[in-house]
């Protein structure tokens, strides 16, 4: 049969959920339209009934992944930065449709999030060293400092960068031994979903990354107030939805990472998601574990160590 006289295979986009790929408990979905307001596909809209899925399945990932050795998670990051260069023709098209970007300048994002893939994959088992240590304390006592995650965090991603500020912010939860929950881009949410397929074909454990696609309102609330969500990202949100989640968020003390001044008013349009990130949104959500040890006695001298 020629190409011409072939019917195409339209794709048909999921959540992505603890590991699988289901349809909206609401059953219902949004047309998702290119720069120009052509469709390009129907993405499901999550409900609050998916949204707390979301949390169970990532506090069921979380004691696995946490308890994870640092080297092998850098191991599974690398792997979907792997994964992420065999799709990357897919993601091109998808980025470029979603951004309004030419071929050329979508390939560009692209390769920059699979380079932030490596870049954090690179970070997992440095990050003890750099953050923790051993403190001078007045005593016969050794006193250490490590760096050990949150829990669940609930990510609103960016609005406007829909891969490169996408992996931006999952990357560094995720890195730290956190487990997420992604609010994708409203508008433009289809490479977030095809990032759910590249996890689920990688080995990170399912439940450890949780996306879902709809209203980041109407999914953002429930998230904020959700009393097992220990830490919530405000990237994606404006300046005022970003105070209303911050109150809610304020009843079971989650940390918070509010926006940045460029990402004040949810568009994050003049954010430079291509400059180095630097080691902010890695230490956003650690918690410090300081232990005290007594020291030992060494030998009859009563020398200590």
């Amino acid at each position: 049969m020629s190409e011409q006289n072939r019917l195409g295979v339209f794709k048909t986009y999921k959540l992505y959920v603890g590991g699988k790929f289901p349809r909206s408990e609401s059953g219902r979905v949004y047309e998702v339209s290119d720069s120009k307001g052509q469709w390009l596909a129907n993405a499901p809209q999550s409900s609050r009934k998916d949204a707390r899925d979301a949390v169970v399945a990532a506090r069921k990932a979380f004691g696995g992944w946490s308890g994870a050795t640092a080297y092998n998670r850098g191991q599974v990051l690398y792997r979907v930065a792997e994964m992420l260069e065999g799709r990357k023709e897919q993601f091109v098209r998808e980025v470029a449709a979603s951004e309004g970007l030419s071929k050329s300048k979508a390939a560009a994002v692209v390769d920059a999030a699979i380079d932030r893939w490596v870049w954090y994959a690179g970070w997992t088992d440095k990050i003890g060293q750099i953050f923790g240590g051993a403190n001078p304390v007045a005593g016969p006592f050794f006193n250490l400092s490590t760096p050990e995650p949150t829990g669940v965090v609930a990510v609103l991603a960016p609005q406007k960068s829909s891969l490169l500020g996408l992996v931006s912010v999952i990357a560094p939860v995720i890195a730290t031994g956190n487990t997420a929950v992604v609010i994708a881009s409203a508008d433009a949410p289809l490479p977030a979903l095809s990032l759910g397929e590249v996890l689920a074909t990688s080995d990170v454990p399912g439940g450890v990354v949780n996306i879902l696609s709809g209203a980041t309102v109407e999914l953002a609330a429930p998230l904020a107030a959700h009393q097992d969500v220990n830490a919530i990202d405000l990237t994606g949100a404006g300046a005022e939805l970003a105070r209303e989640l911050e109150i809610a968020a304020a009843d079971n003390l989650k940390r918070v990472l509010r926006p940045q001044p460029a990402e004040a008013d949810g568009s994050d349009a003049s954010t430079d998601w291509l400059a180095a990130p630097g080691t902010h949104r890695l230490t956003a959500f650690l918690e410090t574990k300081t232990v005290w040890h007594p020291t030992g006695a060494l030998g009859a001298s009563g020398s200590s160590y």
